[in-house]
């Protein structure tokens, strides 16, 4: 069985740091993790920094945060580049990080609305609660003729 804390990526464990920037505001956040989660990604957040520094176009993307407050998938996917490096190079800060990733994904707070659909005449109705990834919904017909 494969362990869980060794298949999370670097840009997985890089989207979760870099969460609180990519969030349109701390209300969403807070929607979406457990204030323990949201304090551990800051402390997640700082290692990687810690670990990162003095790279110049790991500082120039931390110097756009400071200033702008956001990232962009185009920033986190080239600090996830850089963090990749570091975990080869250290397996102990990869154990160390992957297993903060861990305790925040453990954090994440589960939607538990209720979803509500009425049909008539017969007809379909899909619903889907969708976190990333992409959802196929509804029925896939293809055509085609016949070989």
């Amino acid at each position: 069985m494969v362990d869980p804390v060794t298949t999370l990526t670097a840009s997985a464990i890089a989207t979760l740091a870099f969460q609180k920037f990519l969030e349109t505001g701390a209300g969403e956040l807070a929607k979406k993790f457990s204030t323990e989660a949201i304090a551990k990604m800051e402390t997640l957040l700082k290692r990687i920094w810690v670990k990162l520094r003095g790279k110049p176009r790991v500082e120039e993307v931390k110097a756009a945060i400071d200033q702008t407050h956001k990232i962009t998938p185009e920033q986190v996917n080239q600090i996830a580049a850089y963090l990749q490096v570091a975990m080869d190079e250290d397996p102990q800060f990869a154990n160390d990080i992957r297993l903060l990733a861990q305790e925040i994904n453990a954090g994440k707070l589960v939607d538990q609305s209720h979803m509500t659909q009425n049909i008539y005449d017969q007809a379909k109705g899909w619903q889907t609660k969708v976190e990333g990834g992409t959802a196929y919904i509804g029925e896939i017909h293809i055509q085609g003729k016949p070989d």
